[in-house]
This record gives structure tokens, C-alpha cells and sequence, in this order.
């Protein structure tokens, strides 16, 4: 890795697109931009609307190119939704090397080796997440090069998707003028930035509360052992506003942003606001107590949806708790409402970076981060060039660093 790399992720929620650009010195990553755009043509986390999400794209990253001065060319691109799927698979292959010494070439062929699996001819795999390596037998490696063996074995995590969600997710980004430099799984790439090494290992759910969907992640024994999605999230209090007050939805959510409260213990009677309502010319004035009565129900709803489909997971008793993150989780008294409803400990995680210390850009955040530490243990090889190209010549040519990551990101696509 070279002493200055840049990174870029592209996060398409379902009420914004995020682009965040990173900067790796040294190991330590700065954010450096951040760009975003009211998302179109996005519906619970899935596209709708090639055109619509490709203008979206467009507009934050020509957000995030002004704030820094740089031309933006390759993306990681966060990938979710209910189509992703985890499946265990294993591989093994005889160390190459006459001196048996474990190199890069050995890592690389028993991941693809753990790669070969049955799949159906609708689903196609997204990436590969190594548990632990085994070395002869003995278990427990997570970085087995220079070791010294005859047998190398991999436990891995194949994450599949649905052709037809991947390639559109392709072809938005494409259309928008961008290279993906490689897909991550959001959720993966969101546990291993919020998670400390305990709660990973003990047990913990992830939950991130976006606007179309929320999605799940149970992290076990170091590593994610179960994701869902569920398509609930803000945009259905938003919904329940708009239907409450008698205002557009629009309105609506301006006055869930400014003034909504989770929770009525929390909520005070005197802080008033008006409302335009529909069918009128006269607006009509509303106290928070008011707005959190109808918040209050289908936040309780959400939080019972998401300890279900726990239940049902089979996590129900994660000895780690719940942690939430997302755009949704900053509503105040939120916090309240989710251990009442849960009934064990939470807590709400966001990126501790300046610029970006808030649940909903935990996903992008996470990508930067999840492909700066992964460049540090995969193999190295020749792929494309920076994934930016900077206002001077100088800082656009910085081979090394995205060469190998790319290279170990298009095994996965």
C-alpha cells in the first residue's frame, strides 16, 4: 500500500445516494468529501427507475467532485436487499511452493476453490468472506501466509445475489459514467466499522433503519452468520404522518425531520408548528405530543417486525444486544422505544469521523473502511488504475494500493 490512497463508495439508498470520499495515510482514513442527492427512482432499497437513479448518482457525485476538486471515474458500490443470501462452503488445496511456505498464490487459489458451489442459474455470487484459515489441520488463522504447510483449507462466507438485482445495480452505475471498482455487502461492510471485536464475537444484530427498508445482520463468532431484509422503515412514518396531519408527503417528512419525536415521554406540548393541509388554504397548527402519537405506533411496529425476524433467524437470545444505525435511528427518543421493545441492551452506532458522525452514512463509511483493512491481507495483482483522478497529475497516478484491491474485488463480482 502506498503512504496515500483514495477511495470512493456509492451508497443508493432509498431517499438519498451518498457518495463518500476517503482518504487512506499511512493506514489511518480521512473523509475528505462527501456528496448527495435526493434519491429517484429507488423503492425499498430496490431500483425502479434506471434513468431516474442514474441522475440521482450523478448529481451526488458531482456534489462530492466539487467539494474536493477531483473527477471521480471508479466506485465501490454497497450492495443490499432481500435478495442476498449466505452460504457456507469450504476449500483446500496443496501448498505450491517447494519450501512449503503459504504465498499469495495459495491464498488465491483455495478461495476460489471455496468458490465452486451449486448454485441456481437465477443467483450469482457476490463475494467471499474467509472465517478462518486451516493450516495441516490446525485451525484458527486468519492470515496464513509465510506460514508453513502442506494442506491449506478455507472456511468462507459466499454471499449470492439475484442476477437481475446485480446487473441493474451495475447498469445504473455505469450509465452514470462510473467503473465499479468492486461490490460490498453493505451490512458486512457496516459490522465490521460500528461492531467491537467482542460484540462480533459473543453475538450481536446489527440493525440498519434506512427509509424503504431496514435491514438485519447477525454477527457471530467473529463473522456475519445471517442477514434479512424487511421492507419497512422511515418512510412508512413518513407515510403515517402525510395520512395523520392531512398533508403532503412532502411536508410530511419536513416535519418528521424537524420535529418528530420517537417517543411521547419525550415529546413536549408546547413546541408548536403548522401544517399546510390538503384541501385547504389555511394551515393548521400541531404540538410535537401530537406528531409523536403517530410516530410513536409504527416505530413500536418496526422494532416488533425487526425482534420477529430475529426470533425467526434463530438470534433471538444474541448475547451482544442490538445495535442500530441508519437514517431513521436519529429520531430522539428512538433509544427508549427500542429496548422497551426489544427488551435487551442497544445502542446506536454512527461513523466516528468529522464530517460524517451520523448513523446514515454508517454504510458508506463502512465500505472505505471495510476495503482499506481488506487491502492489507488479500493478494496483490495488476487491475485498473486510481478510482479518482485528481486535479494534479501528480496525485493521479497511485498504482499499488488499487491495483490489489481491485484485482481481489473483480474475483468477487
Amino acid at each position: 500500500m502506498s503512504n496515500n490512497d483514495v477511495i470512493v463508495s456509492l451508497d443508493i439508498g432509498t431517499s438519498k445516494v451518498r457518495v463518500i470520499i476517503g482518504e487512506v495515510i499511512n493506514g489511518a482514513i480521512n473523509i475528505i468529501g462527501v456528496g448527495s442527492s435526493e434519491s429517484e427512482g429507488i423503492r425499498k432499497g430496490a431500483i425502479v427507475d434506471i434513468d431516474k437513479t442514474v441522475e440521482s448518482i450523478r448529481n451526488a457525485v458531482d456534489h462530492a467532485e466539487r467539494m474536493v476538486g477531483i473527477q471521480i471515474s471508479d466506485v465501490f458500490v454497497g450492495i443490499s436487499g432481500n435478495h442476498i443470501a449466505l452460504q457456507s462452503s469450504h476449500g483446500v488445496v496443496a501448498v505450491s511452493n517447494e519450501d512449503r511456505e503459504i504465498g499469495d498464490e495459495d491464498i488465491e487459489r483455495v478461495l476460489q476453490a471455496a468458490r465452486v458451489i451449486a448454485l441456481p442459474p437465477e443467483r450469482e455470487i457476490i463475494g467471499i468472506v474467509p472465517k478462518q484459515f486451516l493450516v495441516d489441520g490446525l485451525e484458527g488463522i486468519q492470515d496464513p501466509r509465510g506460514m508453513i504447510g502442506v494442506r491449506l483449507e478455507v472456511e468462507a462466507t459466499i454471499i449470492t445475489g439475484t442476477k437481475t438485482a446485480v446487473h441493474n445495480l451495475r447498469r445504473v452505475v455505469e450509465k452514470s459514467g462510473l467503473r465499479i471498482a468492486g461490490l460490498t455487502l453493505m451490512s458486512l461492510a457496516s459490522g465490521f466499522l460500528t461492531l467491537s471485536k467482542d460484540e462480533k464475537s459473543l453475538g450481536t444484530v446489527l440493525v440498519d433503519v434506512g427509509a424503504g427498508a431496514t435491514t438485519i445482520s447477525v454477527f457471530m463468532d467473529g463473522n456475519m452468520a445471517a442477514t434479512s431484509t424487511i421492507p419497512v422503515g422511515g418512510d412508512f412514518v413518513t407515510n403515517d404522518i402525510s395520512i395523520g396531519l392531512h398533508t403532503q408527503t412532502e411536508h410530511a417528512e419536513k416535519m418528521k425531520l424537524k420535529y418528530g419525536c420517537a417517543s411521547l415521554d419525550d415529546a413536549a406540548a408546547d413546541q408548536v408548528f403548522k401544517v399546510p393541509r390538503i384541501g385547504s388554504n389555511l394551515d393548521k397548527e400541531f404540538s410535537q405530543v401530537d406528531l409523536a402519537s403517530i410516530i410513536e405506533p409504527r416505530i413500536e411496529e418496526i422494532f416488533q417486525l425487526i425482534r420477529a425476524e430475529v426470533h425467526r433467524l434463530g438470534y433471538g437470545n444474541a448475547a451482544g444486544g442490538y445495535v442500530l444505525t441508519g437514517g431513521t435511528v436519529n429520531l430522539p427518543g428512538i433509544l427508549s422505544v427500542a429496548k422497551r421493545e426489544l427488551d435487551t441492551s442497544v445502542r446506536i452506532a454512527s461513523p466516528e469521523f468529522i464530517g460524517v458522525r451520523d448513523p446514515s452514512y454508517t454504510s458508506g463509511v463502512g465500505i472505505i473502511n471495510f476495503v482499506a483493512k481488506n487491502a492489507k491481507t488479500r493478494p496483490s495483482g495488476n487491475h485498473r488504475k486510481a478510482a479518482v483522478k485528481a486535479s494534479s497529475p501528480a496525485a493521479s497516478d497511485k498504482p499499488g494500493f488499487f491495483e490489489r484491491v481491485k484485482n481481489f474485488l473483480s474475483e468477487l463480482i
